[in-house]
């Protein structure tokens, strides 16, 4: 109720959180990737403990991390909505913790989704930009025109599923995850 935390478990996977305790007050949010914490507090605020190859250290956007409305993780990155619908990233790079190629293109974000590796946005417009690891569902440039109204975005391990305004459904990722939907399309 106070909004404080307590961590336990491995110290080098996110248990120990004595060195941000002090950070730690009117926490709102939590959310984790594999090793790694990010507490969303009362102000808007981020503080990140845990592996830092997996997001746990993010000094480097700490100044861009004010006004975060929503965290969301993929097994070794963050991304953050921030107030006015832009997107800060960090963890991994090549897990989508850096967004930096489609930074101009997040403009109005409204939902993330993530999959193990890749990061998948519905902005305002109903359009979506993806980033990470292309074999993940980071890359949706076979999809992009298809990719309009989209109102859900659901993920598997490897894959991403769009459901548009119409009913539709349009996928994308490893084929095997299930972002090859064309042997079903036309039950969708």
């Amino acid at each position: 109720e106070d909004g404080s935390v307590v961590t336990w478990g491995a110290a080098g996977l996110g248990g120990d959180s004595s060195a941000v305790r002090d950070q730690l007050k009117g926490a709102q949010q939590i959310h984790a990737t594999g090793r790694a914490f990010a507490a969303i507090l009362e102000d808007g605020s981020v503080v990140t403990w845990g592996d830092r190859d997996f997001g746990g250290v993010s000094s480097t956007v700490r100044d861009q991390l004010r006004g975060v409305q929503q965290i969301h993780a993929t097994g070794r990155a963050f991304a953050a909505i921030l107030e006015d619908g832009s997107v800060v990233a960090w963890g991994d790079r090549e897990c989508g913790g850096d967004s930096s190629e489609v930074r101009d293109q997040l403009k109005g974000a409204q939902q993330i989704h993530a999959t193990v590796r890749a990061f998948a946005a519905i902005l305002e417009d109903g359009s979506v930009v993806t980033w990470g690891d292309r074999d993940f569902g980071g890359d949706s440039s076979a999809v992009r025109d298809q990719l309009r109204g989209v109102q859900q975005i659901h993920a598997t391990v490897r894959a991403f599923a769009a459901i548009l305004e119409d009913g539709s459904v349009v996928t994308w990722g490893a084929a095997p995850y299930g972002g090859d939907s064309s042997a079903v399309q036309h039950e969708l």
